[in-house]
This record gives C-alpha cells, structure tokens and sequence, in this order.
C-alpha cells in the first residue's frame, strides 16, 4: 500500500492510502481505517450523519422501486451502491456551492434537504425539477453529459464575477463518451474554471462495460489532455469520497501557485440494482458480480467503522432505520397527495403563449368542463 498525496491537494495531515489497483481509499472493504490513512477531521455528529444519511437514500430507492412497480411512480432510475460518492461528495461542499446531476444522484439531495416535490418529480410534475433550484441543485439531466457545459459556464461565471462558489458536476462513465463532456473540461481547463467534475464510474453505460467505452486505463487521466488533476478513489468508501472531494473543493476555491482550480475525479463504483426500472440487468451481467460487489457495499462498510469508535450500536441503527422508514412514508404520502394545476402544463413552453399553445389550453379547458376530470382519467 502506498500513499496518496492527492494531486488535488490532499495536505500532508489528511492522507489517503492507496489500493493495489491505484484507488484512493481511508476504510478497506470491512470498515477498517487503512494503514496511515487519516480519517477525515469531521466531528463525530457528521459522520453518523454520512451513515444515517446513506440509510435514508437506501431506502428512499427501495420504496420508489416499489413505487414504480405499482405504478404509482414512472421510470426511476435506482442508486443502491452509489450513496457513498453522493452523500460524502456533497458533504465536502458548501450548502451555497452549485450541484449538477445527472439523474441518479439521490443522495445529494438527501444532503441538500429532501421534501415531497423531489418525489414529485419522478411521478411526473415539473414542479419537482423547479424545486431542486432551491436547493442549489441544477434541473436533473437526462440527456447523457449535456449538462456538463452548463457546469464550466456557470463555474467559469462565478470566478468573473468573483464568487468563491464552486459548481460540482455529477455525470456517469457513459458521458465521458459523449462530446460534451471533452468540450466542457477543455474550456474549464482553458479559462481556470471552479469546476468540479465527479464520474461517478459504476462499470456501466446502461448495458455497456467501461472498458468497451474507452481504450484510456482509467477514466480520471483524461484529466490530463486538459492540463488538470485527475484523481480515482473507491466511490464506495465515504470517508475516502469525503477526503478528495474536500481538497478538491479547497483547490477550486484557493489554488496553489502551479495548480489550476478544476479536478476530475473518478469514483469507482457499481450499481446493485437496474439502470433504469425499465432496463433488465441480467442480460449484461451476471449474479456473481454483482455479489462480488457488494461485499465494498458502502453502508455496512460505514457502519461497522461507526461502531468500532462506539458511534453506533443495535438500539441506534434500530432508531435511523425507523426514523428514515416514518420519513420516507410522510415523503410518499405527501407527494400523492398533491393536486396539479393542470393550466400550468402550459406556462413554460414559451416565454409567451403562442397561439397554438393558447388553442390547446382553451381545448383542454373546454373538455374538462363538458366531461368532467373523471372521464378523462377513468382506466378503460
């Protein structure tokens, strides 16, 4: 094992080891602090935090799978895996600072302060997607990498205007395919944007492996046609997350004389469940992998380093999962229980009705006050 002095950044005080695969890692897979790596300086409040709020995206996801099965939520796409790179990332952040996702970043907005309207979103009303800017989250992206221009600019923006903020941009192994990710971390790298960008690498495109993406050994050295640092860590081990993304965010806010302040930084991890509710995994996986994988699974991981310095013990893992259950059932039922203004389907396609769009909210108007709401909604 060797040590890591992140090129981000990473002080002499806050050290990370090395796997023997290259992997910047503080907990080895049984929740162990590695040989001379450092526990990041959080107090302990924070880091039952990190596990609780791990625990609460966990089991967020399994209630909207189950959702979704029911139809009683559209296509969700789950994160079971991946809540160590998401919550630790944006703990390192500054509530202030702006965050990109692509779609599967629940557990950042666990973080940021979870309500009703996220769920929202995913049952199909816009009015989800306006909330997230209330929390310094961007609009959730689904075409793959095209928000990752968006995050240079706006990361580029805040350095001219003189804002210490820094913009970290989620996106999966999948966009570094994409042209839009190469353009945004060559104009980030040109003009010295405050820029964060963070792959969050769980093996796969959907169906297709990363090696079948790229002929690159890994994804962070691309970094290096960009004139940055790129860093690869265990997106699976949240202490490690934690550490790198915090010198990360120190390099983009005050960088050294010789650093430029943006960082790519690969997370290895693996989904446990589908890409999407409509994709079925097992076509282009098989069950041992998946079972191999889930050995580095993130939250037991957490937990038994927690216990070991007495943070947690049965009673109190009982109480989070019974807060986060009562929790996520007061999300559900608030969130079916909202009623849409069905006019304002039609407010935002324009910056001003168009005539046809005025045609259309007239006809629906016209419909529902001759048919009732309840013919229109009736399952024939």
């Amino acid at each position: 094992m060797r040590l890591l002095a992140v090129a981000s950044g990473v002080s002499d005080s806050e050290r990370v080891a090395r796997t023997d695969d290259g992997l910047a890692q503080v907990l080895d897979a049984d929740g162990r602090v590695r040989e001379e790596a450092t526990v990041p300086d959080l107090s302990d409040e924070e880091l039952v935090a990190i596990y609780r709020e791990m625990k609460l995206a966990r089991h967020l996801d399994e209630r909207a799978v189950s959702l979704q099965r029911q139809g009683r939520m559209g296509t969700y796409p789950p994160l079971a895996g991946q809540e160590a790179a998401q919550v630790a990332s944006t703990h390192a952040l500054r509530d202030d600072d702006w965050i990109l996702d692509q779609y599967r970043e629940h557990g950042a907005v666990v973080v940021r302060g979870l309500e009703p309207e996220y769920l929202l979103y995913w049952m199909g009303h816009e009015v989800g997607n306006e909330w997230l800017a209330s929390k310094h989250v961007f609009p959730l992206n689904i075409s793959i990498a095209s928000h990752l221009p968006h995050a240079t600019g706006m990361a580029w923006a805040a350095r001219l205007q003189g804002d210490d903020r820094v913009v970290c941009c989620h996106f999966g192994d999948g966009a570094t395919s994409e042209g839009d990710f190469h353009e945004a971390l060559n104009v980030a790298g040109v003009f010295d944007a405050p820029a964060l960008f963070f792959c969050n690498n769980n093996q796969y495109a959907i169906s297709v492996p990363r090696e079948r993406q790229t002929a690159s050994a890994t994804i962070a050295e691309k970094a290096a046609s960009y004139g940055f640092a790129g860093v690869r860590v265990d997106g699976m081990d949240p202490l490690a997350v934690y550490q790198v993304t915090s010198a990360a965010v120190e390099k983009a806010r005050d960088p050294g004389a010789e650093q430029l302040r943006p960082t790519l930084i690969e997370a290895e991890m693996y989904r446990f469940g589908a890409h999407t509710t409509a994709d079925d995994p097992s076509r282009y996986r098989t069950d041992e992998e998946v079972e191999r994988w889930r050995e580095r699974d993130p939250i037991p991981r957490m937990e038994r380093f927690l216990r070991e310095r007495d943070l947690l013990d049965d009673e109190r893992v009982a109480a989070v999962e019974e807060r986060n259950r009562e929790r996520v059932a007061e999300l559900v039922e608030a969130a079916e229980a909202y009623e849409p203004d069905v006019d304002a389907w039609f407010e935002h396609a324009y910056e001003e009705p168009t005539r046809r769009v005025r045609e259309s909210q007239a006809y629906l108007r016209e419909l529902r006050e001759r048919h009732g709401d309840d013919a229109l909604l009736r399952d024939e």
